[in-house]
């Protein structure tokens, strides 16, 4: 008869903690906006993102839309961040959560002359930072292939409430 070795009762303990200092991440510039990734899918096994990001005076990060299989949060750090969440429009201070289940259609934008510092989080992460690097791509396109920038975003599990209006640029 086999016996068994391993022990059920116990929890085996590991450390496979990353910590990530401030100034450390991967960083990526998106025309004007800074991304840094602290957490990204492959540390997380691809259950939480955790990006920092930078907006300078008067961009805008994403225009109306919505994700499926993934959940967002928001925590301005610095500065105003001007959010749409449906049809209502908020302005998000320093220490604000803003909290974006699935299927709520959101965007966000910075709409002063200061720079916005905020830390967003999706959870699960479905794999965000080919996203971004997918948006740094196209959106340095002369001109900007909105076909294009409709895959990447569905496939990145992002729909556009209006796709005749979803590029993220002030007109």
């Amino acid at each position: 008869m086999n016996t068994i070795k391993e022990n059920y009762f116990e929890d085996d303990l590991k450390d496979n903690a990353t910590i990530i200092k401030p100034n450390e991440g991967e960083k990526l510039e998106l025309n004007t906006i800074s991304i840094t990734f602290k957490v990204t899918s492959k540390m997380s096994n691809d259950q939480l993102g955790i990006y920092e990001i930078s907006l300078p005076p008067m961009a805008i990060g994403a225009k109306l839309h919505y994700h499926r299989f993934m959940d967002e949060t928001f925590i301005v750090n610095e500065g105003v961040l001007t959010m749409q969440v449906a049809d209502k429009e908020y302005q998000a201070e320093p220490g604000t959560v803003a909290y974006i289940p699935r299927f709520t259609p959101h965007g966000f934008k910075n709409d002063t002359n200061e720079t916005v510092k905020l830390t967003l989080i999706f959870n699960p992460s479905q794999k965000r930072e080919g996203f971004f690097k997918g948006l740094h791509e196209t959106l340095n396109e002369v001109p900007i292939d909105p076909e294009k920038y409709l895959k990447l975003y569905n496939k990145y599990d992002s729909f556009p409430v209006d796709i005749s209006n979803m590029i993220p640029i002030r007109e």
